[in-house]
């Protein structure tokens, strides 16, 4: 069972080594992106975690070098009056991407079992309930044409505080930081132990969550990339279908076997002969 005292937040990873992963794991994105095209395979990539664990930043680099053509990144807030006339899951119905494209969640229907939740905005019986609905609306997804993970970045209070900080101190961040984001605080155990529930009633083989640890952020942003090209690989396959690298002859995979060991593969560019001029 998935929990959020198992991560480990130690973890890190150093600048070299970090530029050197993320470039070889976003090539690898934009090869999975353009053979899901190919093969009209929707991706939905959901993220969760506290304020400031950097889900924006490992977003942004999960998404930085792939075709925005096929791409919608939705940041989630409250829903607005009119979508409180419909089903809570209406609005994430309405937002799911097309065969071959990638939807990505900054924040989700998970919502209704987290801030719906400790905030008392959903009835205990409507966030109960919603673990079955959740559950059911992923299995549908993911027996169709797409391909599902859920990411919580986590981290704990005190590097919460520190970045909280220094984004009051920032102009170019301090629009990240609300009276909300600072009250939320009080409530950092009630939602460690929302989160755990969830993990407990939501984590399945077909839309997994992925806990990534966050207090470094290069090592959240690498591992996030790692996860979803692995499960990529992995769903892919069992549609007896094989991961290859559609950027070179010879359809050679992309796909690496283990987890820890990533190569930069990025095509280096080709020198052009200079041809000599012949004397008169």
């Amino acid at each position: 069972m998935k929990k959020l005292q198992d991560v480990d937040l130690s973890q890190k990873l150093e600048k070299e080594i970090y530029k050197k992963q993320l470039k070889a794991l976003q090539y690898e994105m934009l090869n999975a992106q353009q053979f899901l095209f190919n093969n009209k395979i929707g991706l939905i990539i959901a993220f969760e975690g506290m304020d400031a664990a950097g889900k924006g930043g490992a977003i942004k680099r999960l998404t930085e070098r792939i075709d925005p053509r096929g791409l919608m990144v939705w940041p989630i807030s409250a829903p607005q009056p009119h979508e409180m006339r419909y089903h809570y899951m209406q609005r994430f119905w309405r937002k799911l991407p097309q065969h071959g494209q990638i939807a990505i969640f900054d924040r989700s229907w998970y919502g209704r079992v987290l801030v719906e939740r400790i905030e008392g905005f959903a009835e205990e019986a409507e966030w109960k309930r919603a673990y079955e609905e959740i559950n059911s609306f992923e299995k549908q997804l993911t027996d169709e044409d797409y391909i599902m993970i859920k990411f919580w970045i986590h981290i704990d209070s005190d590097e919460q505080l520190k970045r909280f900080n220094e984004r009051a101190a920032d102009p170019y961040k301090s629009w990240k930081l609300t009276a909300e984001d600072w009250r939320n605080r009080d409530k950092f155990n009630l939602y460690c132990e929302a989160a755990d529930e969830m993990f407990e009633k939501t984590d399945s083989e077909n839309a997994p969550w992925h806990l990534i640890p966050g207090n470094d952020k290069n090592y959240a942003r690498v591992q996030v990339l790692k996860e979803v090209v692995i499960h990529i690989e992995k769903e892919v396959t069992k549609r007896g279908l094989k991961l290859t690298n559609i950027f070179e002859s010879g359809n050679k995979t992309t796909a690496h076997k283990e987890k820890s060991e990533f190569i930069d593969i990025t095509p280096k560019p080709v020198k052009s002969k200079k041809k000599k001029l012949k004397k008169r």
